[in-house]
């Protein structure tokens, strides 16, 4: 599946790692929409930009992704997680959605993001 152009959120509050992902996201051909830094710009940003997919950090400082997830559930915008805690820090009702265990290449990004659009079309 062609990447090119399509728009992902990023969700990332360590700068460093934001700016890492924003480039693996840009070498895909994707356009990065954020990146987000906190829960609130995350989800403020789930809600009103035109999206396609996006990558969430679980551990957002003192708070979650989890209201940023549910306002892209709400959206139809497909999403996968990306956590160094792996699948057990992901309530029950996200329990479907791709988790990619950091640290990630940018190959394993590309392909969970071929396969959040590949179930986005089904």
């Amino acid at each position: 599946m062609d990447l090119i152009g399509k728009r992902v959120l990023v969700v990332e509050d360590e700068a460093i790692l934001a700016m890492s992902v924003e480039d693996m996201i840009h070498e895909l051909g994707c356009v990065v929409v954020g990146p987000a830094l906190s829960a609130a710009d995350g989800e403020q940003l789930a809600r009103t930009q035109a999206l396609d997919a996006a990558v969430l950090d679980i551990n957002m400082g003192e708070s979650s992704s989890f209201a940023i997830a549910t306002a892209l559930h709400e959206r139809a915008i497909p999403f996968g997680f990306a956590t160094g805690y792996g699948r057990t820090g992901v309530p029950a009702e996200f329990a479907s959605v791709p988790v990619l265990a950091k640290p990630y290449t940018g190959e394993a990004l590309g392909e969970m993001l071929r396969r959040l659009f590949a179930v986005g079309r089904a």
